[in-house]
């Protein structure tokens, strides 16, 4: 063993208590670090606003748990900013949905508020009809989860209404995103669907609103394209217990196939089942994605539509499914649990991309653009990107089974995807 002198070992002393100092200098100066960068962080605020009371409750409550389960994941935080969350409900417990004076509340509260960044709404088309020029005008980033309709952000020809979609701009640029394919796809995939289940006469009944009459108009519109005959057209804006009549000329046209182009809350969806079922006992009942829950009641097997596919087999969908039964102790959800999340998710990466020390307008419009700037994100659905109007790139729909289970709600179960490549292309 080598000797070791008193004097080295003094030298050797003072050199590792040098060390030490500066490693303890160097974690706390890490330490300090973070600690200034945490207190640095703006504070943003975000809104969803969806109809939480009502039978679209069955499909709205999954949506915000998803928001709120993304959210806790990326620890209320993104990029440079911290986030507060808040949860809106734009329907009434007098109306049981949505509202146009609640739906413009909501957005009128998000406007005003000065750290407001992020809106997350509506689950109605009708009802961002409502919602869109108010956050556009306050310059607010808005997402959807759920609309379809076309004239939200392109025109079409005998599907959309005149200044669509450019009243709802009123300052002239877009903020307004969808995560969803617009209706124009939807209804291809419910035709697609309908054709591959023996259907070639088609009725139709819609409940006037926005996203139910202009779905309609596009499977109207679309259904020579699957060598299909659309022989009856019924509306109703009112929610019905009896749908007899409207039964009765459907088989008087001799469709052979139905689809429901509503929302649970805006139809009598039980009673609708009921009565076409008693005069087209053979018929092929289809409903979209706004009537895809187990909260549509019926009598017998019936197919939907909505653009979740079977969650299993996204890229992240075991993965969602596992943290969502974690959180919520749900092994099955709603599948717009999902959208929810990829919602928050799209928010969360535009918000990565602001840079620090932002506030006010400038902050707003450097959240509008970076979500328009959004390119093959990878998400819990795979990869996306959102177009100059604000469409999600994505175009596959999944095909739904609505099985009676009891008296309160049905089983609903992925039966297919449908990815359609003849639709109406809107401008």
């Amino acid at each position: 063993m080598r000797r070791i002198s008193r004097v080295g070992t003094a030298r050797m002393a003072v050199a590792t208590a040098v060390v030490a100092a500066g490693c303890i200098g160097g974690v706390a100066s890490s330490s300090a670090k973070t600690a200034r960068a945490a207190a640095s962080m703006g504070t943003v605020d975000w809104y969803s606003s969806l109809p939480l009371v009502g039978s679209s409750s069955a499909q709205t409550k999954p949506t915000v748990q998803g928001i709120q389960l993304a959210l806790k994941q990326a620890g209320y935080k993104a990029g440079l900013y911290k986030i507060h969350y808040t949860s809106l409900n734009d329907a009434t417990a007098s109306a049981g949905q949505w509202t146009a004076e609640q739906t413009a509340a909501d957005a009128r509260q998000a406007g005003r508020d000065p750290k407001a960044v992020y809106y997350m709404g509506e689950f109605n088309s009708g009802a961002s009809e409502q919602s869109m020029p108010i956050l556009n005008d306050y310059g607010i980033a808005q997402d959807s989860p759920a609309n379809t309709y076309v004239g939200l952000t392109a025109s079409l020809k005998g599907v959309t209404q005149p200044g669509e979609p450019g009243k709802y701009m009123p300052t002239h640029k877009r903020t307004y995103t969808r995560i969803v394919p617009m209706d124009t796809i939807q209804g291809a995939a419910d035709l697609y669907a309908l054709k591959a289940a023996g259907c070639s006469k088609l009725a139709i009944f819609d409940d006037t609103q926005a996203y139910g009459a202009g779905l309609a108009a596009v499977l109207k519109d679309t259904a020579k394209m699957y060598n299909i005959k659309v022989v009856s057209l019924q509306s109703n804006s009112q929610v019905q217990s009896d749908y007899t009549s409207v039964a009765q000329k459907f088989a008087s046209a001799g469709a052979n196939c139905v689809e429901l182009s509503a929302t649970t809350a805006s139809v009598g969806g039980t009673a609708f089942v009921a009565a076409v079922h008693s005069a087209l006992p053979h018929a092929t009942i289809l409903g979209p994605d706004g009537m895809c829950t187990s909260a549509w009641v019926t009598d017998t097997k019936v197919l939907c539509s909505v653009a979740t596919l079977d969650m299993k087999a996204y890229p992240g969908g075991k993965s969602f499914l596992k943290a969502f039964k974690q959180a919520y102790g749900v092994a099955n959800p709603d599948p717009y649990s999902i959208y929810g999340y990829v919602s928050a998710e799209l928010g969360l990466n535009a918000l990565s991309h602001v840079k620090a020390g932002l506030s006010g307008t400038a902050l707003r419009a450097a959240m509008v653009k970076a979500l328009f700037a959004t390119r093959n994100l990878s998400t819990v659905l795979g990869k996306f990107s959102i177009t100059k109007t604000g469409d999600t790139s994505l175009t596959s729909y999944g095909i739904y089974q609505l099985t009676p289970h009891n008296s309160k709600a049905d089983t609903l179960k992925f039966y297919k995807t449908v990815k359609p490549t003849k639709y109406l292309h809107a401008s």
